[in-house]
């Protein structure tokens, strides 16, 4: 799931080498911290949280396939 979600955000911001993914826990829950240049944060987020949300459902579906639950969250440099 974090390749997944890494390669979504590399193709919505400008900077995709400031993109970074950290996958947190590995057991029936994880957390995926998804970090980028300051400058690209609006546009992970979007319009009144359209995109975040978008990739909220996506990895939760991708999560649920495996059994598991998935949470996305979003960090501030």
């Amino acid at each position: 799931m974090r390749e997944l979600v890494e390669h979504i955000v590399k193709q919505i911001v400008d900077d995709p080498d400031k993109v970074e993914v950290k996958q947190i826990g590995s057991g029936g829950a994880v957390v995926l911290e998804i970090s980028t240049a300051k400058e690209d944060l609006g546009k992970i987020i979007g319009k009144k949280g359209r995109i975040v949300n978008a990739l909220r459902v996506i990895v939760g579906a991708a999560a649920g396939q495996r059994g598991k639950k998935a949470e996305v969250e979003i960090l501030e440099k």
